[in-house]
């Protein structure tokens, strides 16, 4: 379970060692065109009562494209993701909606995700674009009837380590969680590449590792203080908003 959260990585490796100031984002302009607004008077008609005027006008606005900016992306992408059991609850046509803001929020990254300092730190998994990639068969139909996810985190911690868990409760009373432990790779800008140790399983009393050691790469797609976009290999696309973020 935890090793398919693994995909759900974007991060830096050890170049982030001497990494200083965080990137800037390259921001569109994000200024509205002038307004022209073109006014031509004309007489009407004429009575014994009343001169009427006939006005015409023209006037070009901004679109809306223009007027969003990376603010107003992060809180729609959040507002659609949000109890969504990270995704599972959506329909196909919403998938499509998160796909289509985070591909606009996509130009605002910054130039070289991989080197930016906000990465570090707890976040909270809340989106995956294919619901059972994140947990494996536990997030199946079958499997959310007998586990039920309380909680999916991942921690990155400087200079290069990554630790992803998935907290659940069996059968509703037993507490587990599978844990994985991996050391980053970048591969360039914005891809890393993270091999993770075997999987660690603490059930109740019980504690034990399982299977063996596992490979993901993924791209960061965009990065704030907030949230953070990631996409694997395969094209999954996931949301991680920041612990103790409200929005």
């Amino acid at each position: 379970m935890a090793a398919a959260l693994a995909s759900s990585l974007a991060l830096s490796s050890s170049t982030l060692r001497g990494a200083s100031d965080p990137l800037k984002p390259r921001f569109h302009n994000l200024s509205a065109k002038p307004t022209n607004l073109g006014l031509a008077v004309s007489p009407h008609s004429h009575s014994r009562h009343r001169k009427a005027l006939r006005i015409s006008a023209t006037v070009s606005v901004s679109s809306p494209e223009t007027r969003t900016g990376p603010d107003d992306l992060a809180a729609a992408i959040l507002s659609k993701v949000m109890n969504s059991d990270r995704g599972v609850l959506l329909e196909k046509e919403q998938h499509k909606e998160v796909a289509q803001v985070a591909e606009a929020l996509q130009s605002y990254c910054v130039s070289e995700p991989v080197k930016c300092p906000l990465i570090f730190g707890e976040w909270d998994v809340l989106y995956c674009s294919v619901p059972t990639s994140p947990g494996g068969g536990y997030r199946s139909t079958l499997g959310r009837l007998v586990f039920k996810t309380k909680e999916m985190i991942q921690v990155i911690e400087a200079p290069d380590i990554v630790k992803n868990k998935v907290s659940f409760s069996a059968f509703g009373f037993l507490d587990g969680e599978v844990s994985l432990t991996g050391k980053l790779k970048v591969l360039n800008d914005q891809w890393v590449q993270v091999i993770f140790e075997p999987p660690e399983l603490k059930v109740g009393p019980f504690d034990f590792r399982y299977g063996g050691e596992s490979e993901v790469k993924l791209q960061i797609t965009y990065i704030d203080e907030n949230i953070r976009l990631g996409k694997g290999s395969r094209g999954s696309l996931f949301v991680f908003r920041r612990q103790g973020k409200s929005n």
